[in-house]
């Protein structure tokens, strides 16, 4: 009798580990299966899609490059120049900025002039696409022997057509990823329309139009909102004016009854502030819009600033 209540114990807790182990076997297979199978979609992203980088040549085209390229997979934006370098004004490329290309297949330069540099780029890599923004747009000639004025990103109608510019250029370069280009083009260009007709809102009934400069920045801005550049304070960008120099602007303040002068945040303003103290003039701060924050809406909020300035300089 005791064998036989042995077996009956025994046999059914034998069994019960059986199933037990059998379960566990199962859990875990069903376990290692979900972990180890990529998603259909990114499995396909990985192998099909070829990656592309855009480089763009300075800070206001970077901005422009940027909107265009918007949220596109595998399609990276660059700038070749440091966020801080500001206009390229006989700008000398670096090593640096060359080791900045590498990789790219895609370069958006300002043009108009303004990238002196482009011969050395061209040589050195001459299987990369050059995209010029400016390339359409009517140019103001410089003063004396300079060509003509490069800055046409201040005009905000000019923008608007550097970055269709941009948006066809590259909708035409990586046909795969055209209709993205496009869409973003258009958001952007309407982004920037409510920005000029907001602008013009503010300025086109202003009494005072004169104004004086930094540098030989903003014609391209002061055609677009009818203003009249009267004065230079820096002749040759980053070189201060002569004494001469300085005794003319401060005529010519003073003869026009101009009450503000607009410095750049990316200089000295020393030159400025002199010239105000000989005439009274308001030293007041317009930016050029060629260093900023890394960022899709820089170019927009920092015109947003340069209108609050001129309504509170010009009123």
């Amino acid at each position: 009798m005791e064998g036989v209540f042995f077996m009956c114990v025994k046999k059914p807790m034998f069994l019960w580990m059986v199933l037990l182990s059998m379960l566990v076997l199962v859990l875990s297979g069903c376990g290692s299966n979900n972990e180890a199978k990529p998603t259909v979609s990114q499995t396909t992203d990985t192998k099909n899609e070829k990656a592309i980088t855009i480089a763009a040549s300075f800070y206001p085209m970077y901005v422009f490059t940027l909107n265009v390229a918007k949220d596109i997979p595998n399609v990276n934006v660059v700038s070749l120049t440091k966020p801080t370098t500001g206009c390229l004004h006989d700008y000398a490329i670096t090593p640096d900025d060359m080791r900045n290309l590498e990789g790219a297949q895609i370069l958006v330069i300002n043009g108009a002039g303004m990238e002196s540099f482009m011969d050395k780029i061209t040589s050195q890599l001459p299987d990369l696409k050059i995209i010029e923004a400016s390339e359409g747009i009517s140019l103001i000639e410089g003063e004396g022997d300079e060509g003509a004025n490069p800055h046409v990103w201040l005009s905000v109608t000019d923008a608007i057509t550097q970055v269709q510019t941009i948006g066809n250029q590259l909708a035409a370069l990586d046909s795969s990823n055209a209709a993205k280009y496009q869409e973003n083009t258009k958001a952007y260009v309407g982004k920037l329309e409510a920005l000029r007709t907001k602008m013009h809102q503010a300025l086109d009934g202003v009494k005072q139009r004169n104004i004086v400069t930094f540098h030989e920045a903003f014609p391209y801005f002061a055609k677009e909102f009818n203003l009249k550049t009267v004065g230079v304070i820096e002749r040759e960008p980053g070189s201060a004016p002569s004494a001469k120099e300085l005794s003319e602007t401060i005529e010519q303040i003073k003869g026009l009854e101009i009450k503000a002068l607009f410095a750049e945040p990316q200089y000295d303003p020393k030159a400025a502030e002199a010239i105000a103290n000989e005439t009274g003039a308001k030293v007041y701060t317009l930016d050029p819009i060629v260093t900023g924050p890394m960022e899709a809406d820089a170019y927009i909020n920092l015109m947003e600033t340069n209108l609050i300035t001129l309504q509170e300089a010009l009123k």
